[in-house]
């Protein structure tokens, strides 16, 4: 049983891990702002993250095996972590994103097309933090989203004060209402009401992963296994926007209909027009099982379609 501390976990697949580290017997603070109370059971620390001497008052004398940080942006968020939880725990995991390899925010690597990114294309222990940048206007951090996942990141791994590890979701998906982003439901309100999908004319693939089994991996990544370093989480099977499109239509019954446009253009949500799927070799190699995306995905838009035609009261 591990001493496991949990900041944010209020809501979608953060909250699905609190509730399995919990059912594990382990023991779980959650930290947070205090708007959504965590499960019976589990102690809640409402603070702001970002006030580092409320942090560390908060914290007290309190000492974890693992912290889970699922809602870290920007290095100036990583670096009060970094200094409130050094000699406080061994270990520190950070929910990142697929967008750290988005070829449109970043100059990285190129790769023979149609290569899955491995984790190397970003390495955090070499990339360039820049903190005096303007993180906390939100307009800037929502337009630099990518860059502020990928120096968050730098700054874990170049602390040294615990074992750091990344885990790089890749788009995730299930959960009926859940699932927050709206991107699923854009595909479904689309095609339930026969209106057209906008896909790049050469719409090319990524990647997915079922909340449930992020949610699994993340536990993995705290409990299971010391790996440092990032480690990218992504069902096997990636689709572009026109398979994800047809795994809709067959749920609803209807005939996807298609606008497309050149490369540059705004389209439908998950419609790529550069390629940055991941490769999964390294979590498979360290132990993790992945899913197929087509086992689930029928099933999560099978539930969204429930709960978008569920009656109100």
């Amino acid at each position: 049983m591990a001493t496991i501390c949990v900041i944010g976990g209020s809501r979608y697949f953060g909250k699905l891990l609190v509730q399995r580290l919990q059912a594990r017997g382990h023991r779980v603070t959650v930290i947070n702002r205090g708007s959504i109370p965590p499960p019976a059971g589990v102690e809640h620390l409402v603070v702001d993250r970002d006030d580092e001497a409320a942090l560390i008052a908060a914290l007290g004398s309190r000492n974890f095996d693992v912290v889970v940080d699922q809602v870290c942006y920007t290095p100036v968020q990583a670096a009060i972590a970094a200094r409130v939880f050094s000699g406080r725990t061994r270990r520190y995991v950070m929910t990142s994103t697929i967008e750290v390899y988005d070829p449109a925010t970043a100059a990285l690597p190129a790769l023979p097309p149609g290569t899955p990114v491995p984790e190397e294309t970003v390495d955090p222990a070499t990339w360039l933090v820049r903190t005096d940048l303007p993180w906390h206007d939100a307009a800037y951090l929502q337009a630099h989203y990518a860059e502020g996942k990928r120096q968050a990141e730098a700054v874990f791994a170049q602390h040294h004060g615990f074992g750091f590890a990344a885990v790089r979701s890749a788009h995730v998906l299930g959960g009926g209402s859940q699932e927050f982003t709206g991107r699923l439901a854009h595909y479904i309100e689309r095609i339930t009401q026969g209106r057209q999908i906008i896909v790049h004319a050469e719409a090319l693939p990524s990647v997915f992963i079922h909340y449930q089994e992020l949610a699994e991996l993340l536990e993995w990544a705290a409990t299971a296994t010391d790996f440092t370093g990032p480690v990218n989480a992504s069902s096997d099977g990636p689709l572009d926007a026109r398979a994800l499109s047809a795994v809709v239509a067959a749920q609803a019954g209807r005939e996807p209909l298609y606008r497309s446009v050149a490369a540059g253009e705004p389209a439908s949500p998950f419609s790529f027009d550069r390629h940055y799927a991941m490769s999964n070799a390294r979590a498979k190699k360290l132990g993790f099982s992945f899913s197929h995306t087509t086992d689930w995905l029928p099933g999560a838009v099978a539930e969204a379609l429930n709960t978008s035609t569920a009656p109100t009261s």
